[in-house]
């Protein structure tokens, strides 16, 4: 273990077009070999879309759909006494943000659709409603959690 200071966790800039620290988030975790460009206009073709389809602010439907799949608890395996238990844990405010998002690329890559831009409008729109892959991935999470909850006294 490193007995230097401890590192702060260092957080991208906004994004030019948005102002917003969640939309470069989303920018890096559809990011492919370093083509940042790129990633850019996926997003940027994806909030087009959405603003075309909803006729309101993307920012806003997107923000609300990372509300929506931001999980609270999940479970993390713990081994004791030669037997792994699923614990539930509580999800800090980073990781459930971070979560969400991976969750959201992973149902829109997964969907059937023609561009990453159309695919991505449809998830976020869908989240932002309370339904889609990624919001289910958020309730089984929560059911895992809850079912495991009587192992919940092995917490670190």
């Amino acid at each position: 273990m490193s007995r230097r200071s401890i590192v702060k966790k260092r957080y991208p800039l906004a994004d030019s077009q948005y102002n917003s620290f969640l939309v470069s988030l989303l920018t890096a975790r559809i990011l492919k070999k370093g083509k940042k460009r790129l990633a850019d206009s996926i997003v940027f073709e994806t909030f087009e879309l959405v603003r075309e389809r909803t006729s309101s602010e993307p920012i806003q439907i997107f923000e609300t759909a990372i509300k929506n799949t931001t999980p609270i608890v999940e479970v993390k395996a713990r081994r004791i006494g030669g037997s792994t238990y699923q614990v539930p844990l509580e999800v800090s405010r980073y990781r459930g943000t971070t979560l969400a998002l991976r969750w959201i690329i992973k149902a829109a890559k997964d969907r059937a659709g023609r561009t990453t831009s159309l695919k991505l409008a449809s998830e976020i729109i869908d989240a932002s409603n309370g339904i889609g892959n990624a919001v289910r991935k958020k309730d089984e999470t929560h059911k895992m959690a809850e079912a495991n909850k009587a192992f919940a006294h092995f917490r670190y």
